[in-house]
Parts: structure tokens; C-alpha cells; sequence
């Protein structure tokens, strides 16, 4: 079987999601299509970044996973084929894989060159058509990377959001909202596990806080403010029972302090 997931910022039914599982499909009728999501935020790499890692480890081995997000297209920034663990990725080489790279080197980077792959001719504003999609499909056809052009040694990156720790502080920000409006942060579990995260332990967001870490939505009445580990195994802010984004006004970026004595 051949998986071949999409992740794009192109809106759910737009046309343009149906242009690329045409070109897939005319390749290989086989191809198992996955659309992972086509709701990323016009070009916004971090947020298309931040799916791919919390997403793609759960595919079967060799899954082929297409990243468009790239407000550089048609610009001489690169399209890379990599190898990360079990998995195959074709993405524009801006940052949209960097995450992924971080958690484990790839074993292999391929700058897509030799255009006997692609689909002719190439438009200078849909490389997701003419350019990723035919060469995932003929990947899934079992296509040698090697042959898509020249290895690269690294992947490019995007700036990544700091975690400040000292002896009663952690400062992080706020990665992402959720369909549900539950705020997914930067800081992973791991940073809790010698702190107190009962009612000691005061997490700041804005000008909202709440005391403890919980395990689960449940654990407080509805409407309450609460932090927990969410599935990404990163702290989340949330409101039971609603969604924090849409009633906090809490954005991407913002500042979430946790302090403790």
C-alpha cells in the first residue's frame, strides 16, 4: 500500500487540494491519499511544522508525507526530498521540516532537481502541483530518491520560540490553537517532572492564571480555566467545556509563565 499524506495551507475543498490528488492519482492509481490537514494559516510555516511533528510518526513505515506551505514558490528557495526515520518527506526547504529534524537527523536530503520527474510545464505559483505531488507519486512507485538531484548536508530551519527555566520559573509561549481553542505551548512535560504541579504551581497566560497542573479536561467544573498535558505531551491552557482561544483573545506567541515557591 501506498500512503501519501498532504498538509497545506490551500483551505479544505479548494481546488487546488483536488489538482494535486489528480496529478498523484494519473501516476499512481493506487496511491492511498491522506489529507492530514489543509487548514494551516495562509504561509505559516511554524504552525504547518508543528503538525508535521505532532502527525506523522503515526503513518505506517515508508508513508510519503507532502508539505505545501510556502510563501516562496517560484523563488530559488530549494525542494528537498529527506529521510527521517521510517518516513519520507517532499517540502519546500523553508523551515517547514525543521522540527522534525530536530527530534532526528535525517538519514538522507535531496535537493529536487531533474525535472524528467515533474510535471511539465512548471507554474511558477503551484509547485505543490507540478513538483511535489509527481514526485511523491513516483516515490510511492518506488522511484530511488538518488535520482531526484544532488544530496544536501542540512535542512533549513525557522527561529524557534525560547524556554527561559530558573530555580521557581519557566517561561514559554503559546505554539498553537487547536480545532477545540485548547492553546498548545513549547514547554514539554519533561520540564515538569521535578516541579510542583499541584495548587503551588501558578500559570500565568496574559492577564489570566490558574493554579496546579490536572490531568484531564474533566478534573475542573465547566468554564474553568485550567493547564494539563495535553496528547503532544506539552503543556495546554484550555477552558472546559469551550474553547480558550476564542474566549481569552489568547494569540500565538503569547508569553505563559509558570511560577512556583
Amino acid at each position: 500500500m501506498s500512503v501519501i499524506t498532504l498538509v497545506t495551507d490551500f483551505g479544505t475543498g479548494s481546488p487546488y487540494v483536488a489538482a494535486m490528488k489528480g496529478v498523484i492519482l494519473s501516476i499512481n492509481p493506487a496511491a492511498t491519499i491522506v489529507d492530514i490537514t489543509h487548514e494551516i494559516p495562509a504561509q505559516d510555516v511554524r504552525r504547518g511544522a508543528v503538525v508535521l511533528e505532532d502527525v506523522a510518526e503515526y503513518f505506517p513505515a515508508d508513508a510519503i508525507h507532502v508539505g505545501v506551505i510556502d510563501p516562496g514558490v517560484g523563488t530559488q528557495r530549494a525542494i528537498v526530498y529527506a529521510r527521517i526515520g521510517q518516513q519520507s518527506y517532499v517540502a519546500p526547504d523553508n523551515g517547514l521540516l525543521g522540527r522534525l529534524v530536530r527530534r532526528m537527523r535525517p538519514s538522507k536530503i535531496i535537493c529536487l532537481e531533474d525535472r524528467q520527474y515533474w510535471l511539465e510545464p512548471v507554474s511558477d505559483t503551484f509547485h505543490g502541483r507540478d513538483i511535489m505531488a509527481p514526485v511523491a507519486a513516483r516515490l510511492s512507485l518506488g522511484l530511488d530518491p538518488d535520482r531526484l538531484g544532488p544530496p544536501l548536508e542540512e535542512i533549513g530551519q525557522i527561529d524557534r520560540p525560547e524556554i527561559r527555566v530558573t530555580p521557581s520559573r519557566i517561561e514559554g509561549v503559546v505554539l498553537e490553537a487547536d480545532s477545540f481553542g485548547n492553546l498548545r505551548t513549547n514547554i514539554p512535560a519533561d520540564l515538569l517532572a521535578s516541579r510542583p504541579t499541584d495548587e503551588r504551581m501558578c500559570v500565568i497566560c496574559s492577564i489570566y492564571e490558574t493554579w496546579g497542573i490536572f490531568r484531564t479536561y474533566a478534573d475542573q467544573p465547566h468554564g474553568t480555566f485550567i493547564a494539563l498535558v495535553g496528547s503532544s505531551n506539552h503543556l495546554e491552557l484550555a477552558i472546559v467545556g469551550d474553547s480558550a482561544a476564542g474566549r481569552l483573545g489568547i494569540h500565538v506567541g503569547e508569553q505563559v509563565i509558570l511560577a512556583w515557591e
